[in-house]
């Protein structure tokens, strides 16, 4: 099994985290649209994460597929990247835990092996919580709300999180095996999927991201600064819309996802208002104004 690799620091290899949750995203199978890699990338850049430990990629990637990338430093000097998985750690504002941050290209063999060593590191880190983000093509259309399915480790957990069960059934990726992996090594898991349009799967795709960083807020409890990404979701739907009312057949279909998913919505809708508790949505509505703190609504 890889032994992970930590930077050299003066006084210890290992950081002591504060009741720590693990995010989690791979990049190829896992990853339509680059939805799920694009929301770990997010927040490495918006709370300053640093690495402090990465997987010895020698045993996991097949260089022939994930070829390690060369550039130039200084304009000068070349370096080698290997591809490989890296652990960050970061301190959101405001926030009394820390959040580590994986960021991976999904293996090329030894799953069981590499599944090892990534639960090795969540016990050494002593994490509670484990968050994996992953994006699936789905029969969905690009104007409405990004559906984000998932599975939870209990029907208590799937609850809580409001989770749409998916009902998938066929071949799977790192993603599905780890999260297996962590339930039945007893540690709490989750894994959010967003539905990315199959007629329109080409990254970016910053509408899903911000679909995956808001069930990343429901987890942590505590706000998730966006940045420009909702701008550039709304200008990524109008740039799609413009490219296919070009194309009558594909606007066609669009228009039939739009009708089957409106109607799927308003049974929905109208199941959920059967059941809703008043007091239950008063304390939802309280902490989404204790995420943001003061100035409420204002971004």
């Amino acid at each position: 099994m890889s032994t992970p690799e930590y930077p050299e620091t003066p006084d210890q290899d290992v950081p002591v985290l504060r009741d720590p949750v693990l995010v989690a995203a791979f990049e190829g199978w896992n990853d339509a649209g680059d939805a799920a890699s694009g929301a770990v990338e997010h927040l490495e850049l918006i709370w300053d994460a640093e690495p402090f430990a990465e997987l010895d990629s020698e045993e996991y990637y097949d260089y022939q597929v994930n070829r390690p990338q060369v550039r130039l430093v200084d304009g000068v000097t070349r370096e080698i990247d290997w591809p490989t998985t890296r652990l960050s750690l970061c301190s959101p504002p405001g926030s009394d835990r820390d959040v580590v941050l994986l960021h991976g290209i999904e293996p090329s063999m030894r799953w069981r092996s590499f599944c090892d060593a990534i639960i090795e590191l969540v016990d050494e880190f002593e994490v509670h919580t484990v968050v994996l983000l992953g994006a699936l093509l789905a029969d969905t259309p690009h104007t409405r709300p990004v559906p984000v399915t998932g599975t939870a480790y209990s029907s208590e957990a799937a609850e809580r999180f409001k989770l749409q069960t998916s009902r998938y059934e066929g071949p799977t990726g790192i993603t599905g095996v780890l999260q297996d992996a962590f339930v039945r090594a007893g540690i709490p898991a989750v894994s959010f999927w967003a539905a990315i349009p199959h007629y329109v799967s080409n990254p970016p795709n910053p509408k899903a991201t911000v679909a995956l960083l808001r069930r990343v807020e429901d987890v942590l409890d505590l706000e998730v600064p966006l940045g420009e990404l909702p701008l550039l979701a709304e200008e990524w739907e109008q740039t799609v819309t413009d490219m296919i009312e070009d194309d009558e057949e594909i606007a066609e279909y669009v228009r039939t996802l739009e009708e089957r998913g409106d109607a799927e919505a308003e049974e929905d809708i109208s199941e959920v208002i059967a059941k809703i508790d008043g007091d239950a949505l008063a304390a939802e509505f309280e902490r989404y104004l204790r995420r943001r703190g003061p100035g409420g609504f204002n971004r």
